[in-house]
C-alpha cells in the first residue's frame, strides 16, 4: 500500500558526472540487452560490478533466456518490470519473477542457476544489476528470495513521485532488502509531468541513475531515456534532486564502495587471481552444486 509522504530536503545535490550510453551485446542463449554498467566502471561505481538492461515485444529477441550459468562472489538483483523469469538453481531454490518483482541472489561460495522468461502478452522488460561482496562474504553459503511486487515498500510524495523502496530506505521507508556491506540504496521512481524528487545519500556512496521511461534533469543535466548518468562526489553533497518535465521513470542505485581489489573472470568475481583460479577449479570438480 503506496504511503503519501513530504518530500525529503537535500540541502547541497550531487550534479551529474558524465552520461553513460551502454553497449548493447548478447548474453544468455542470444539474449539483446544494453549493458549499462560494464567493467570499465566497476572501480568508479563500486560496489557495483554490471547494469543490464533488457526489453523487447518480440519473444525471440529473449526467449531462449539464460540456461545454466555458475556465479561466484558477489550477488544479483533481477528486477522484472513487465514479464516473467524462471529461476532454478543448485542450492535448491525455484522461484517465479513476475511484473514488477525482484529476485536478489546471493551466489557466495558458489552457485550455478539458469533464468529462463515465461510468455507474458509478448512483452520482456526489465535489469539486473550486479552488486559485489566484501571479500569476507564472497564464500558464505548462497540465499536467495523472491520479493513479489506487492511485497516491495511504496510511497508517492507531494511533489509529485511515486517510489518503490528495493533495498535501502527512502523517506523513512524500509526497503524489502538490507544489506550491512555495501549499503545498497536501490529506488524505482516515477515522476508526474512537472514532479521532482530528491532523496537523500550518505556522502561516501557511490551513485548512479539509470532513465527507462522519459527524460530527466539533474542539476540543469538533462538525461534521456535509455542512458546512465553517473553522479558526482562533491565534498559536503547530501543527496540528488531529478526533475522531470514530463512523465518519466528512472533508477537511483547507491552504495558504499568495499575499496577492495576486483578480480572478475566471467561469472566469478573475487579480490585475487588465486582466488578466481580456485573458483574455475571448484566449479570444473562440480562442487557448486554441493
Amino acid at each position: 500500500m503506496s504511503k503519501q509522504l513530504t518530500a525529503e530536503r537535500v540541502g547541497t545535490p550531487r550534479g551529474v558526472e558524465r552520461v553513460v550510453n551502454g553497449q548493447f551485446v548478447m548474453d544468455g542463449a542470444g539474449v539483446k540487452i544494453n549493458r549499462v554498467l560494464t567493467q570499465t566502471l566497476q572501480r568508479r561505481l563500486d560496489p557495483f560490478l554490471m547494469l543490464d538492461a533488457f526489453g523487447s515485444d518480440k519473444p525471440g529477441d529473449y526467449i531462449a533466456g539464460f540456461p545454466e550459468h555458475p556465479h561466484r562472489g558477489f550477488e544479483t538483483i533481477s528486477y522484472m518490470i513487465k514479464g516473467r523469469m524462471r529461476h532454478k538453481d543448485s542450492a535448491g531454490h525455484e522461484g517465479l519473477i513476475t511484473d514488477g518483482g525482484v529476485q536478489w541472489m546471493t551466489a557466495g561460495r558458489g552457485v550455478i542457476h539458469s533464468e529462463m522468461p515465461e510468455q507474458n502478452d509478448g512483452l520482456m522488460e526489465g535489469f539486473q544489476l550486479w552488486l559485489n561482496l566484501p571479500g569476507k562474504d564472497k564464500m558464505s553459503a548462497p540465499w536467495y528470495r523472491d520479493i513479489p511486487n506487492q511485497e516491495i515498500p511504496r510511497f508517492s510524495t507531494d511533489a509529485g513521485a511515486t517510489v518503490q523502496v528495493i533495498a535501502g530506505a527512502s523517506h523513512g521507508v524500509q526497503g524489502a532488502v538490507q544489506r550491512d556491506g555495501t549499503e545498497p540504496v536501490y529506488l524505482d521512481i516515477e515522476l508526474a509531468a512537472g514532479a521532482s524528487f530528491e532523496q537523500q545519500l550518505p556522502a561516501g556512496h557511490n551513485a548512479f541513475i539509470y532513465v527507462f521511461r522519459g527524460e530527466v534533469t539533474v542539476e540543469g543535466k538533462g538525461v534521456p531515456s535509455s542512458r546512465m548518468a553517473i553522479l558526482t562526489n562533491p565534498q559536503g553533497a547530501d543527496g540528488v534532486r531529478i526533475k522531470a518535465a514530463e512523465p518519466a521513470r528512472v533508477l537511483l542505485i547507491a552504495g558504499r564502495p568495499l575499496g577492495e581489489p576486483i578480480a572478475q573472470y566471467g561469472p566469478f568475481v573475487m579480490n585475487t587471481q588465486a582466488e578466481l583460479q580456485q573458483a574455475v577449479e571448484d566449479f570444473r570438480a562440480g562442487r557448486f552444486a554441493a
